[in-house]
């Protein structure tokens, strides 16, 4: 009884340090002919490739994800970082999506950030 009260204390003990989701420090877009241009500035404790921030994506109010930005590698020493990506559709009328970060552990964020596209 006792091993198993104590594994479950480690346990508990231990899960908010696996919490570590990127944060999203900063947007900016901007409309080009062949859709839209974003770049996202993210903050995370990258330690290396066993945890780091490997993506964001850009989402629609229902969830529909309109473009994807996959990172292939840590920023340990690089923090915060900023990527773009560009050729992002987004239905005529869309005037705010959400920008959702993802780290190799925590995966895809709880929360996603909200952006007002620039008019």
């Amino acid at each position: 009884m006792k091993l198993h009260l104590t594994l479950a204390t480690a346990l508990l003990i231990a899960t908010p340090a696996l919490s570590d989701p990127a944060q999203v420090e900063g947007v900016t877009a901007r409309a080009t002919d062949a859709g839209w241009t974003f770049s996202v500035t993210l903050r995370h404790g990258d330690t290396g490739w066993d945890d780091y921030a490997d993506g964001w994506r850009v989402e629609l109010a229902d969830g529909t994800v309109a473009g994807e930005r996959p990172l292939a590698h840590p920023h340990e020493t690089e923090q915060p970082f900023t990527r773009s990506q560009s050729g992002i559709r987004l239905p005529e009328g869309t005037d705010r999506v959400f920008i959702r970060a993802r780290t190799s552990v925590e995966g895809w964020a709880d929360e996603a950030t909200p952006f007002d596209l620039p008019g």
